[in-house]
This record gives structure tokens, C-alpha cells and sequence, in this order.
């Protein structure tokens, strides 16, 4: 599936779905962003932090997978919204959503979009 193709893919699971985007392991964004209608929260230099981060967190957490198996996703419920990570190839698939999205149905459907 290309890139862009499965970031729409996912953004069109459900409405309060903000941003998908897949990021490389440099840290940069390769395909997706912000859902049309909606604007960022963070200063674009504070996006490639975030993205420089959540690359970081990514690989820290593999140094667990022996012991407990491969991560899936990740997240985390912030106060103003739900950022989702889920590892896909060599890349990273970040999900922002609003705060009053079912997560765990959303999380499980996107596994399955990105297992096929």
C-alpha cells in the first residue's frame, strides 16, 4: 500500500482523527499530516520535535522486545488530545486525535489496516 494511501486510509476511520502521518527514522514527516479543517497546536519547528521524539521513544522501547514481545502501538492521552504510535515497516504511523475518540476500537483498526 503507498504511503499516502494508507495515511487517508486510517484518517477516514473516524472524524475526530486530526492528523496521520508516517514518519521515517530520521525523524521527518514522509506522507500524511493534518486533516483539512483542522490546524496544527504546535509551532512547525515543534513538529519536528515531536516527530525527533516519538523516533527516539520508538527505538528505546525495542530494547524490550525480547523480553516482551514487539510493541504495537502507543499512547498517549494528553489534556487537549490522544496521540497514537504504531510502528509500520522501518517508519513510524503518528495518530492525533481528539480527546472523545473510542481509542481502543480506533487502535485495533488501525493494526488491522496496517497488517495487511
Amino acid at each position: 500500500m503507498d504511503k499516502e494511501e494508507l495515511c487517508k486510509k486510517v484518517m477516514d476511520l473516524d472524524s475526530l482523527i486530526r492528523f496521520a502521518g508516517l514518519i521515517n527514522p530520521n525523524g521527518r514527516l514522509v506522507a500524511g499530516g493534518m486533516k483539512p479543517g483542522y490546524e496544527t497546536m504546535e509551532d512547525p519547528k515543534d513538529a519536528e520535535m515531536l516527530y525527533m521524539e516519538l523516533v527516539l521513544r520508538a527505538k528505546m522501547r525495542k530494547e524490550f522486545d525480547r523480553a516482551f514481545g514487539a510493541v504495537k502501538f502507543a499512547m498517549s492521552l494528553r489534556e487537549k488530545l490522544i496521540v497514537m504510535s504504531f510502528p509500520f515497516e522501518d517508519h513510524i504511523l503518528m495518530i492525533s486525535t481528539e480527546k472523545e475518540t473510542d481509542f481502543s476500537k480506533l487502535a485495533f483498526k488501525i493494526l488491522e489496516i496496517i497488517s495487511h
